[in-house]
């Protein structure tokens, strides 16, 4: 799949991210985050670094059949909620 630097800036939009906090995330620099959305050549290990941590944050990357390209923000999987134990009275 290809991610554009409108789904990166998509998604760091919808997550509320400032370029130096997905940098952060993706352990790159924040320059580098710009060149990626701006269009620039970067290396592939380092354009999956940032898809890795935007999915990691519950981000889908859509593309169409026709060029459409979009951004999907699920919610976090909910953890089930330990039960208490009950102590038998006595």
């Amino acid at each position: 799949m290809v991610v554009s630097g409108r789904q990166i800036r998509a998604a760091r939009a919808l997550l509320d991210l400032s370029q130096i906090d997905l940098a952060d995330l993706a352990k790159v620099g924040r320059e580098t985050i710009s060149d990626l959305e701006i269009g620039k050549d970067v290396r592939t290990s380092t354009l999956m670094a940032a898809v890795d941590a935007l999915h990691a944050k519950g981000i889908e990357f859509v593309n169409g059949r026709n060029g459409e390209e979009g951004v999907v923000l699920h919610a976090p999987a909910k953890k089930p909620k330990k039960r208490a134990s009950r102590k038998a009275s006595r």
